[in-house]
């Protein structure tokens, strides 16, 4: 049974989210502030954090920061705001989604489920390597040049996909579909950001993954 960790400082609509997520089979923990939500997240296993930005105590960019520092769990951020500075800022701290509020909690459940089934997709011990860095899939571990390096659940899923085509062009629109599925509600801007981000965190082996004028990304092992 999945874990999940719920944080929303508004009483009914914690209660609402915890009520799908109870019906659909999922162990519930909930936090009504950043300091709460981090107690929890540190004296628990987690599997994937629905996340408020506006939290009394410790704010949820500040909580989303926390996290990534010792998980690649999947996090959801929940946002009253539609600014896209917002939701650039939530990619590059490491969330792997976003809802904009109001919105459907079916939605929700179904972007948790996605998350939590690719999270857990049993492809154990399997090995992917090529230009030194070395990807465990079963225990979703990278590592380059022997030293581990900690990616978010979306920047691993990109860095698998782009390495399991190594050589091929994928375009922007193939890893929306990939990574965050058809209902996706971001753009091409969302795409970059976690591509920057990764190859800031492979160093020098960043420049393995090769930008395509108008077309994506690819792999090239021979960019080193």
């Amino acid at each position: 049974m999945n874990t999940i960790l719920v944080v929303e400082d508004e009483d009914i609509l914690r209660e609402v989210i915890i009520d799908y997520l109870n019906e659909d089979g999922y162990q519930v923990l909930e936090a009504a502030d950043g300091e709460e939500a981090l107690e929890l997240f540190q004296s628990n296993s987690v599997d994937l954090v629905i996340l408020d930005i506006v939290l009394p105590k410790i704010d949820g960019w500040s909580v989303c920061r926390r996290i990534r520092k010792s998980s690649n769990i999947p996090i959801i951020i929940l946002t009253a705001r539609s600014d896209e500075d917002d939701s650039l800022l939530g990619y590059e701290l490491g969330a792997d989604d976003y809802l904009i509020k109001p919105y459907s909690p079916r939605v929700l459940m179904a972007k948790v489920k996605r998350f939590l089934e690719k999270y857990s997709d049993a492809m154990d011990e399997m090995l992917i390597s090529a230009g030194g860095i070395v990807i465990n899939m079963g225990s979703r571990l990278v590592s380059v040049d022997g030293n581990k390096v900690n990616l978010t659940h979306t920047e691993f899923e990109i860095l698998a996909y782009l390495m399991q085509n190594k050589g091929i062009v994928i375009t922007r629109e193939q890893l929306i579909a990939k990574i965050w599925g058809y209902d996706f509600y971001g753009d091409a801007k969302t795409v970059n950001s976690h591509i920057r981000n990764l190859r800031a965190k492979l160093g020098n082996k960043g420049s393995c993954i090769v930008t395509v004028i108008r077309s994506g990304y690819k792999f090239e092992e021979e960019q080193l």
